[in-house]
């Protein structure tokens, strides 16, 4: 086992009560390099040696002192890493070193006001759809044409980054103006990676497509009425699903410069299905029951019918959040999925009526969903969805679906255990849909320590095969993504040197 401290970045923050400014969400400093092997004292079980990839996970953690409330969405982007091959690991976190972030280093402070506070508290103009944001690169993290790719929730440049050294390689070249959104989404079947953005000017939204060879492909408008919130879309093999949802910024609320979020619940959902290389005018429209889905899972094409299946929300405009800390009630309410009851849900459009029908896949408060991306775009059986913490933005446990039998299966990580979304990473030779391995880290606040684990795909109730503990424990996080190591050629020894 070697560990080393390789940086500890300046942080201005003071000790606060602030609920995301502590326990599961301590924001931390210190950048590791760590070498991992069976026999470790910090190797609880066995890493397998039939898992060859990477496992990247983002997240935001505050650095600096914030300018007025703060949301935890404001933090900056911190990318954490643990790659395995031949039963080794190797751990490896560093912060995106955005623009943002360098002027902030400079200054010594926040430059930028967050999400909850008013234009006017930024000292210079920011980024994204709501124009004055710091780009933090904070929320999303994909693997495309052999590197990581960080996003901004709100629409940002995209920062690239060597997905075994962390190295970073600066911002994308083929971004445009209006920036990209979280939840880009990349086929493995082609290598092509698939983009939207937001904004507040006409056409409100646009839809990319970049090659295997990163260079921009195809890059149109989706005219929508107004600006919307759209946070995540969808693929089949041949199409492009994307959304206008009724819940958006209030209209006569933005004339003032407020972005205040409003759900209008007499308005029909709609879906923008386009052939993956179309143009605006080959979008076919749909519309559905009023509702607003933070995160899609996954979708297909079968004989007439694209099926798209996700997170539908039962209450988009929670009531306020009890016992929250005064001023904060509302973001504590948007923040709490007990109170959205996001349940997995299926969606069905016919391309030939231009008929929608729905149904829900399970009554249990789900999200964050992962399946085998060997799937993507394509009909699957398998997905893994978190389980929620009630009154936080907190994964407990996992569940695993059987879309075909109905069934589901769970772990949960304990009393003040936390884990990261996690996604499949397929054994190698793996012969079925499920066969390999669920990844995450986690957050012990009783033992004050972090660990990756590995949970087998076929029998989650039976809960981690391995457990390698991190140098310190790290501030919570949601969005990561796996690659498997010949898809983005892994170098041999990726885990043999810091």
């Amino acid at each position: 086992m070697t560990v080393e401290l390789v940086e500890t970045v300046h942080s201005t923050l003071k000790p606060s009560d602030h609920p995301y400014i502590g326990g599961a969400w301590q924001p931390t400093y210190n950048e590791w390099n760590a070498i991992f092997a069976n026999g470790d004292a910090r190797v609880i079980g066995t890493i397998p040696d039939d898992i060859d990839g990477v496992y990247v996970r983002n997240g935001e953690n505050q650095i600096h002192e914030p300018i007025g409330r703060y949301h935890p969405f404001d933090g900056d982007g911190f990318i954490h890493s643990i790659s395995f091959k031949d039963g080794r690991a190797s751990y490896r976190s560093r912060f995106v070193r955005t623009k943002g972030f360098q002027a902030e280093q400079e200054a010594g402070k926040s430059l930028w006001a967050g999400l909850m506070e008013p234009p006017h508290k930024s000292t210079r103009p920011g980024w994204g759809a709501q124009e004055w944001l710091k780009d933090s690169s904070s929320t999303d993290v994909c693997i495309h044409a052999g590197k990581i790719l960080s996003s901004f929730y709100q629409c940002g440049e995209g920062y690239r980054l060597d997905p075994f050294t962390l190295e970073q390689d600066g911002t994308e070249g083929w971004v445009p103006l209006d920036g990209i959104s979280a939840h880009c989404k990349v086929d493995e079947a082609t290598g092509e990676l698939l983009f939207f953005n937001y904004s507040k000017h006409a056409p409100y939204m646009h839809y990319g497509v970049v090659g295997p060879d990163n260079k921009l492909k195809h890059y149109i408008p989706i005219p929508l009425k107004g600006p919307r919130l759209p946070h995540d879309m969808a693929f089949t093999k041949n199409y492009t699903i994307l959304n206008d949802l009724p819940l958006y910024w209030a209209p006569e609320l933005l004339e003032k410069g407020l972005h205040a979020v409003q759900f209008y619940p007499e308005q029909k959902s709609r879906f923008a299905i386009i052939p993956r290389h179309g143009q605006p005018e080959d979008i076919l429209w749909f519309e559905a029951e009023p509702c607003y889905v933070l995160h899609w899972l996954n979708a297909w094409e079968e004989g007439d019918e694209i099926i798209l299946d996700g997170y539908f929300q039962e209450e988009p405009m929670p009531k306020s959040y009890e016992g929250a800390p005064k001023g904060l009630e509302r973001m504590m309410a948007y923040l709490d999925q007990q109170l959205l009851k996001p349940k997995l849900h299926r969606w069905r459009f016919n391309l030939k009526t231009g008929e929608t029908t729905e149904e829900r896949l399970g009554d249990e408060i789900v999200e964050f969903g992962m399946f085998n991306q060997k799937y993507a775009g394509r009909k699957y059986r398998y997905a893994y969805s978190a389980l929620p913490e009630p009154g936080w933005f907190l994964f407990r446990g996992l569940v695993k679906h059987d879309l075909e039998t109905g069934k589901d299966e769970r772990f949960e990580f304990g009393p003040g255990r936390f884990a990261s979304e996690s996604p499949f990473a397929p054994r190698i030779n793996a012969k079925d849909e499920d066969d390999g391995y669920l990844v995450s880290f986690v957050a012990d606040l009783n033992t004050d320590q972090s660990e990756c684990v590995l949970i087998d795909a076929k029998n989650i109730a039976a809960g981690p095969i391995c457990r390698i503990i991190l140098p310190e424990r790290i501030c919570a996080g949601t969005h990561s993504t796996w690659a498997n190591g010949d898809d983005i050629g892994m170098p041999n020894n990726s885990v043999l040197a810091v």
